[in-house]
């Protein structure tokens, strides 16, 4: 963290270096931030430098170059300097991390067969925040075609909410028997549990109540294209 002069003094050589190579004298320096002396510019730059925001050339004159700039400020459009191009570079990384949700990729799952839903903790998968809202969530690689006419394809990855209850028409991830997992809409009739597929070359499957296990519902979608 710079102290004001610090940072003042930093801005000041900024600009003054972003309208050609020199570096301000001590003089221009010290009256440009109302200091008595030039010990303490030299003070500051001292600074300056150990924490990485200035460095010195050797074998020239008045030789300081600007390493980075201070948090938080905004270099000027038209300031195309190595620093502010640095800085650009980094705000863009913080503005769009912090626009971003890391959820766990808990394997491929069939939307075909049931298949058992292979789950990796150290796999994980960047989201932008507005793709979910609150709650737990995980992603899913759907392995199979049943539910292409939901635009559901094979090779795309699902964001699933965690959940044990869904409404009728919901797609869910229902887990089977205690073991096979799959991804279809849900339908409840005469106490039995339909899981519903979205491709015609698939029937839907009845159980029992107790056979199906709901485990997640459907929030958003991600394709990658090749």
């Amino acid at each position: 963290m710079l102290t004001k002069k610090q940072k003042d003094l930093l801005l000041f050589i900024h600009d003054r270096m972003s309208e050609g190579d020199i570096a301000p004298s001590f003089d221009e320096m010290r009256e440009a931030l109302k200091l008595k002396s030039k010990s303490g510019i030299h003070r500051l730059i001292t600074g300056l430098v150990e924490r990485g925001y200035l460095e010195r050339l050797p074998h020239r004159a008045r030789a300081l170059e600007v390493k980075k700039l201070p948090e938080g400020y905004s270099p000027k459009t038209n300031d195309n300097t190595r620093a502010a191009t640095q800085t650009r570079e980094i705000s863009a990384v913080i503005a769009h991390a912090a626009n971003m949700r890391s959820l766990p990729m808990h394997g491929r799952i069939a939307a075909g067969t049931p298949i058992e839903a292979i789950r990796d903790d150290n796999t994980t998968v960047e989201i932008p925040n507005g793709m979910v809202g609150s709650g737990k969530h995980y992603a899913l690689e759907i392995d199979g075609d049943s539910m292409i006419k939901a635009g559901i394809n094979d090779g795309d990855t699902v964001i699933i909410k965690e959940c044990n209850t869904a409404n009728d028409g919901e797609i869910v991830v229902a887990l089977v028997d205690g073991e096979e997992v799959t991804l279809k809409r849900l339908k409840r009739a005469k106490g039995k549990v339909i899981l519903i597929p979205e491709n015609d070359k698939y029937e839907p499957r009845e159980f029992e109540a107790d056979r199906v296990q709901i485990q997640g519902k459907l929030v958003s979608l991600m394709r990658t294209y090749h």
